[in-house]
Order: C-alpha cells, then sequence, then structure tokens
C-alpha cells in the first residue's frame, strides 16, 4: 500500500513525502488503520521495520492542537531512543505548526527540561525514570493523556523499569488507547497487555527477506595476550573507516578507548557513566566521520541509527542473545551490506555455538584465525557442505 492512499490529513502526507516515504511497510499498513480507529495494538516486529512511523502517524493525526497540554504519551527504554523517536514525531507533525513535540529523559538538565513543558507541547516522548520525575515536581500534567505507546517494551519492561511503567500508565485516568511494540513479547509485556489493554490487536510482522540486513558474521579465537593486536590488525588489515567495538562493562570500554588511542587510532567510548552532553557530542562525531572506532556498551546497541557502519566487532561476547543480535544490526543498515566479528576465548566456544545457532537463518558464520606469527589472518570459508574450505589473506 502507499501512503498516497492513506485516508489521513494532508498535514500527514506532505510530511511522509518530505520523509521520502512512498510505501508503507508491512507493520505500519496492518497497524496504522488500526490505531487510527483507536484499538489497542500489542505488534511483535523486528528492528527496522518502520515501527516509529507505525505509530507517529496515528498519534499525530490524533492530536488537538489547540489544547497545549500533553494528549499522548510515548515511552521508549533509552535516552537515545527516545531522541530518535522525538526527532521523528517532528517530522511527522512538521506541517502542524499547532503540535510540540517534547523529549525528556535522564542525564539531561531537569529545568531546561520542565521550561519546555510549561511552553505547551502535545506529545512527550520520554524514559520512564525521568518522566516520573517530572510528575514527582508536578512539571507535567498527565490529566489529558488520551493515547499512550509503549515502544521496545520488553527492553524497557526487563531494564527494572516495569513498576513505573505500570505506576504512569495508571496516573493517566483519561487514557483511550495504549499501544506496545516490541522484538519480542516477554511475560511482562503480556502482563501489561493483561491489566490495560481492552481486545487489543495482536500484530506479528516477520523480517522480509530482501529488508533483512545483509551482515556475514565471522567468529575469531583470540587470547588475552593477543586480543588488542587481533582487533588493531583487523581494522588496519581490512581498512576500515567507520567500526563499533563492544564491550560488556564501562571499565572494559574506557580501557579498551585508552589502548587503541596509544595505538594511534581515531577513537572515543560510549557508557552510561558520560553525562548526555558527552554522549551527544561523541556520537555526532563518530556520524560525522570525526571518529572511526567508537567503542561503546550494550547502551548503544539499541535506537542508535548510524549509516554506513563498515563493521561491528564484539571484543567480548555478550551474555544475552538479544545483545548479541541488536549490536551486529548496527552495521549491513538501508539495505547494504554489513560485517560483524565475535572475538572468543576458547572457554567461550559453548557460547558462541549458541549464538551461531541463534543467527544462523540470516547468514553463515565464518571461523577467522591468526597464523602464529600473527603477520596475517586467514579466512576459513565453506560455501557448501560439499566444498573445501578456501583460504582468503587478509594481509
Amino acid at each position: 500500500m502507499r501512503y498516497s492512499e492513506l485516508q489521513c490529513s494532508e498535514a500527514i502526507h506532505q510530511a511522509v513525502e518530505r520523509m521520502g516515504f512512498d510505501e508503507m511497510t508491512e507493520i505500519q499498513e496492518k497497524v496504522i488503520p488500526l490505531m487510527m480507529a483507536g484499538r489497542d495494538v500489542i505488534a511483535k516486529a523486528p528492528t527496522g521495520t518502520g515501527k516509529t512511523c507505525a505509530f507517529g502517524i496515528p498519534v499525530a493525526e490524533q492530536i488537538r492542537p489547540d489544547q497545549k497540554k500533553p494528549q499522548a504519551v510515548i515511552l521508549a527504554p533509552t535516552r537515545e531512543l527516545a531522541q530518535q523517536i522525538a526527532g521523528d514525531m517532528e517530522d511527522l507533525t512538521h506541517f502542524m505548526p499547532g503540535v510540540q513535540v517534547a523529549c525528556v529523559y535522564g542525564g539531561a538538565n531537569m529545568e531546561k527540561q520542565a521550561r519546555r513543558l510549561a511552553e505547551g507541547c502535545q506529545i512527550v516522548v520520554a524514559t520512564p525514570g525521568r518522566l516520573m520525575d517530572h510528575y514527582r515536581h508536578h512539571n507535567i500534567d498527565l490529566s489529558g493523556v488520551v493515547q499512550v505507546v509503549l515502544d521496545e517494551a520488553d527492553e524497557m519492561l526487563n531494564m527494572g523499569f516495569y513498576k513505573d511503567v505500570r505506576h504512569i500508565i495508571d496516573l493517566m485516568k483519561n487514557r483511550r488507547s495504549l499501544s506496545m511494540f516490541s522484538a519480542t513479547i516477554s511475560r511482562e509485556v503480556m502482563d501489561i497487555g493483561w491489566l490495560y489493554q481492552r481486545d487489543a490487536e495482536e500484530i506479528t510482522v516477520q523480517p522480509r527477506e530482501e529488508s533483512q540486513p545483509k551482515i556475514t558474521q565471522y567468529m575469531l579465537e583470540t587470547s588475552g595476550r593477543n586480543k588488542l593486536s587481533d582487533l588493531a590488525q583487523l581494522i588496519i588489515g581490512e581498512g576500515y573507516k567507520r567500526v563499533m567495538v563492544f564491550c560488556d562493562t564501562k571499565f572494559a570500554t574506557a580501557t579498551l578507548a585508552n589502548q587503541l588511542a596509544r595505538l594511534g587510532f581515531s577513537v572515543d567510548c560510549l557508557h552510561g557513566d558520560l553525562s548526555q552532553k558527552d554522549r551527544n557530542r561523541i556520537m555526532q562525531s563518530f556520524r560525522d566521520g570525526k571518529v572511526s572506532v567508537l567503542v561503546a556498551t550494550d547502551v548503544a546497541a539499541r535506537g542508535i541509527d548510524v549509516s554506513d557502519v563498515d563493521a561491528v566487532i564484539n571484543y567480548d561476547v555478550p551474555s544475552d542473545n538479544e545483545h548479541y543480535t541488536h549490536r551486529i544490526g548496527r552495521t549491513g543498515r538501508a539495505k547494504k551490506e554489513g560485517v560483524s566479528y565475535l572475538f572468543y576465548m576458547p572457554d567461550e566456544k559453548k557460547r558462541v555455538d549458541e549464538l551461531l545457532r541463534m543467527t544462523r537463518n540470516t547468514e553463515l558464520c565464518l571461523p577467522v584465525h591468526f597464523d602464529f606469527n600473527h603477520e596475517r589472518i586467514v579466512v576459513e570459508e565453506k560455501k557448501d557442505a560439499g566444498d573445501k574450505f578456501q583460504i582468503r589473506s587478509y594481509f
């Protein structure tokens, strides 16, 4: 279905055209009519299927510009995702001058956000903790909220926001609809659905073959002594210009970034202890190409849309399957091909095999190893089960 066929306001048609969209994705075609009719929705859909527009268009369409208090609340698990959603909502309401979007999240100036809320806004995009802070300080009036959306609901509830989310929903007494979008339907998501949704329409969207990220996955067995040099040789040998390297802890992230800097790499790190101002600056430098290697914890794995990431390197084996999926999903975006690497120690092989089984349906994971002299990388590539291994030199 084309957007030109959608029964909506001219302002939305103009906004969608300005954003460069023509055809709807599957989730947009299924969800938009339901939400515009006031139905509750629980949608299971993978990353990159167009979820923001799926709920953003109905939210924007049902806003009354003459009422200057919040009418819709969109909750997101991280400040980065909240900012991204708010940016998309501003694009969708570009031709609705009376509609204002406010974004509130932790790590930013509370008073500045309070002034923004006091100026009058109809759509509030927020992380649960910061929204509760503003409510406790009487900075926001939730009495006029009629639409509620939970994005990345599984991640948000798994991060310990379950009680906050329930409290927030309970505060919005005049709520007419609640929609949830989630990569997985966890027990916590089901509980929220049972408690607060009314005859919710369940939508499941499978990743379409042509829209699946084309990511070739490599695994590399290494050791503590060789791990840093393996990483450096890989980046230099392949000539990667924009790389994301993921570590499990803040300490490991900062340590690795310092080690790479001493080796002459243009590098910065991203983790939860940084201020929002610093995180925004670092992400912008990475997008602009001023930083070629970004070392990050999983805070950067979800909701960050950076185009043209050459490779994702899992310096540490992630303990959570979902984290691995979202990490490697930072490359191969916008129908481009990507590559990811998974570094592991010999005693982590069992865990690696588990990750391979989970992702086997997307791309073959090829084993990579260094020779004993550490002078070159070779890749063992097996096209079909009956073929012999092909050896390709990297250096």
